[in-house]
């Protein structure tokens, strides 16, 4: 009997074994199945990071500190828009003409480079709400008797446009008896116009007063627009991006509501609006 009972206690007690083995496991795979769902339920929760492409060549509106880190009117408005939407913002920069193909390669999300809305651009992305007004006007060189878009528009005067701008389209169609001179950079045509060698420099009214403003003592700045309507700046993105085009113009709205715009002209913009002010000129924002 003995024999019998000790038989029967090890059987129980490698059942018991048997069991609690069997129920480890199952709370192993319970444990393991629900750090799984959390896992991406959080994911799930997680935007994804807002790729903003850029020219860092640009300042005040894109632009590198001394250190490299980028910075400007487009980097903080980027920032926001980022804030706005809850995602993390990461700053791409590449060169101009590089820009469009890397929107639509999926590269980068968006461009916040102070693009201007175009028909031909309009072909092929998309484009928000326009945030911001502009112009084109003239950076002229002193000695070369240039006072207007129509004296630029004669034989012998020489025109000096960056790539791919408004101003390099503006002057393909518009400027006819003058030699058109393209550049990839716009410093390029700064020193064109500086060391005499064009006559007049076309671009975004800011930037001509910019750099007038540090060449004062070779160039003139002609402000007034020569346009028929304004031209207008939008944050760039792929046509399909409804959702996100949405979401921008909603953030734009905001933006020009809540003051963020007039924020941003005055950190960054505030000689130049309060000349463009006494000049009767309307300005960007």
């Amino acid at each position: 009997m003995e024999i019998i009972r000790i038989f029967r206690d090890n059987k129980r007690l490698k059942l018991r074994l048997k069991m609690n083995h069997i129920y480890k496991i199952i709370m192993l795979l319970v444990a393991l199945t629900f750090t799984a769902c959390t896992d991406e339920n959080q994911n799930k929760d997680v935007k994804p990071t807002l790729k903003v492409g850029m020219e860092l060549a640009y300042p005040p509106f894109e632009m590198s500190n001394k250190e490299g880190v980028p910075t400007g009117v487009s980097v903080d408005m980027a920032y926001a828009l980022g804030e706005y939407l809850g995602r993390e913002v990461v700053i791409e920069n590449i060169a101009w003409d590089g820009l469009i193909p890397s929107l639509k390669t999926n590269k980068i999300d968006i461009i916040i480079s102070s693009m201007t809305i175009t028909d031909e651009r309009k072909k092929v992305i998309g484009f928000s709400d326009g945030y911001a007004k502009s112009s084109l006007a003239i950076l002229a060189n002193n000695k070369s008797n240039i006072s207007s878009i129509d004296d630029l528009n004669k034989k012998g005067k020489t025109v000096a446009v960056k790539k791919g701008s408004t101003g390099h389209l503006y002057a393909k169609d518009n400027l006819t008896n003058a030699t058109v001179l393209v550049f990839d950079k716009e410093s390029a045509c700064v020193l064109e116009v500086v060391q005499g060698k064009a006559d007049g420099f076309i671009y975004d009214q800011l930037t001509i007063y910019k750099n007038w403003a540090q060449h004062k003592e070779t160039t003139k700045p002609i402000l007034a627009s020569f346009q028929k309507d304004f031209e207008h700046w939008g944050i760039a993105l792929r046509k399909d991006d409804e959702k996100l085009k949405k979401s921008i113009n909603e953030f734009v709205a905001q933006s020009k509501k809540d003051g963020t715009f007039d924020k941003l002209s005055y950190k960054y913009l505030k000689e130049a609006r309060e000349t463009f002010d006494k000049l009767n000129i309307p300005f960007f924002f």
